[in-house]
């Protein structure tokens, strides 16, 4: 537990990825709600001057609520192992296997969790000609939808292919499933209720996850309770294999047949007005604030601390 009278809480947020915005907004939120709580607290923009702003701040715990690259990725986690500042969420290694969706499904390989069939493709080797269409591109590191195109032919192929090196080197090729979005919040090891996502989009996309209006969230899901149980245990899979902690969210589609095919999990998932996690604790009794407090007091550093002089 966290000593509310001796704390002194950094909210990481902003940071330099193209999720900033989103952070930022989810950074608001905790800070509102820890601030109710009587926490102090104070906001950290994360940049290049962050071991100045930490120290300055006196900041003695971090409340991380970054998104994508340079924050979700173990950067950001291992600058406050080396400042042995207690952190939010999953440690060093958990964050970058989990922000790499290439990494995700090699890990998750051998587990029984289903996953789509899929392949990589580099830049500068030639465009894959043996793809079944419609297939999934993704950078392996884009957060927030972004960095994910839909191709239904060879030339959207390559487009899509040419839009996500703006993201990465490396790309994933991936079996697009039909069906519908789930997906299943992880808090301390234990899966909350499934949300269903309807998009009024093709999918679920940037604009669909942060625009009100533009998507339905149905929690509990009014889906078949196998479906449920099933996504719960292969998302306490995911979770486990990869060594996460804090709250995490893996996203799944579910096939004709009531498969749930895992997409990927996040390690720090959204906490703006419109996200899923807190919307799935709410099922089981947690208020927002119930649920920023207590990932407060799971922060830890991961490392143990040497003494050098030994």
């Amino acid at each position: 537990m966290v000593d509310k009278s001796t704390a002194k809480v950094g909210v990481l947020l902003g940071g330099i990825a193209p999720e900033r915005p989103i952070s930022l907004k989810s950074g608001a939120a905790v800070s509102k709600a820890l601030r109710a709580r009587g926490w102090d607290v104070v906001d950290i923009d994360v940049g290049r001057d962050l071991p100045a702003k930490l120290v300055a701040a006196g900041v003695t715990h971090a409340w991380l609520a970054l998104h994508g690259p340079l924050g979700e990725d173990g950067c950001v986690q291992g600058l406050l192992e080396v400042m042995r500042i207690p952190y939010t969420g999953s440690g060093v290694r958990g964050s970058a296997i989990a922000m790499d969706k290439i990494a995700t499904k090699r890990m998750m390989a051998g587990t029984g969790v289903p996953m789509a069939k899929d392949r990589t493709w580099r830049h500068g080797e030639e465009f894959p000609t043996d793809v079944a269409f419609p297939v999934m591109v993704k950078t392996p590191e884009g957060g927030s939808t972004l960095g994910i195109r839909k191709c239904h032919d060879a030339g959207e192929l390559e487009a899509g292919l040419l839009y996500c090196l703006d993201f990465a080197e490396e790309v994933l090729l991936e079996q697009f499933v039909e069906g519908y979005e789930i997906t299943v919040a992880v808090l301390e090891g234990t899966p909350l209720p499934v949300v269903k996502i309807e998009p009024l989009n093709e999918f679920f996309d940037f604009e669909a996850k942060y625009q009100k209006g533009k998507t339905r969230y149905l929690v509990p899901a009014p889906i078949p309770d196998a479906v449920s149980a099933a996504a719960q245990r292969y998302a306490k899979a995911a979770y486990e294999r990869l060594g996460l902690a804090g709250v995490a969210r893996a996203d799944f589609i579910v096939d004709a047949d009531g498969t749930p095919w895992f997409l990927e999990i996040n390690t720090l998932p959204g906490m703006t007005e419109t996200s899923l996690s807190p919307m799935a604790a709410g099922q089981v009794g947690l208020s927002f604030e119930d649920l920023v407090e207590r990932l407060l007091h799971g922060a830890k550093c991961w490392v143990p601390e040497f003494d050098a002089a030994k």
